[in-house]
């Protein structure tokens, strides 16, 4: 599954709802959750279930109003979405340990497998540190791109990011403008 750097869990978690549904099975959240960092690569997900994919996808739906209502001036946010990620972020996060590999270095693990409420509640905390701290929420954008509604954390020199991935979006707008001007009249 393709990731977007949003620079944050969260809206990470949002971008899986674009082009299309991509939490479509339980194997691609196990597979998503892996590949956002919530867990150490190797931690077992074999106890997720579809209750698991319900719960994920519930939490993007609220996230997303709640950023979407701070990305609209003078919106308020959405009392419903508030109170249910507020009520995820109240169950504890996975418990991590660091154990040492034969080399002596030390990894990551956690000390069970993760509950579903404790890697919604890591996910809820991370939309509610975002969208609390005026910096962070300062550097939030919706891409330019072509019917994109993938949103990021700007943290680019001069804040000038335009696209949720310059491999994508922007290149795609620089395709369209090539061709724009390719298809312009020539000039005498």
């Amino acid at each position: 599954m393709a990731r977007f750097d949003t620079g944050r869990p969260c809206l990470d978690l949002l971008a899986t709802a674009h082009p299309g549904e991509r939490l479509d099975s339980v194997d691609t959240l196990r597979a998503w959750i892996t590949g956002s960092g919530l867990v150490p690569p190797g931690t077992l997900l074999d106890h997720a279930d579809h209750a698991w994919l319900t719960g994920f996808r519930d939490l993007r739906a609220h996230t997303a109003r709640l950023v979407r209502d701070r990305l609209t001036p003078g919106a308020h946010p959405h009392a419903r979405a508030l109170a249910a990620v507020n009520d995820l972020a109240r169950a504890a996060p996975p418990a991590p340990r660091a154990l040492p590999t034969e080399g002596g270095d030390l990894v990551r693990e956690l000390t069970a497998p993760p509950e579903c409420a404790a890697l919604l509640g890591a996910l809820a905390r991370d939309a509610v540190e975002l969208l609390t701290d005026p910096a962070a929420r300062a550097c939030l954008r919706q891409c330019e791109g072509d019917n994109c509604p993938v949103v990021y954390l700007d943290t680019s020199r001069g804040r000038r990011r335009r696209w949720c991935s310059s491999e994508i979006c922007g290149n795609r707008e620089r395709v369209a403008r090539h061709r724009r001007r390719a298809a312009a009249p020539a000039r005498a």
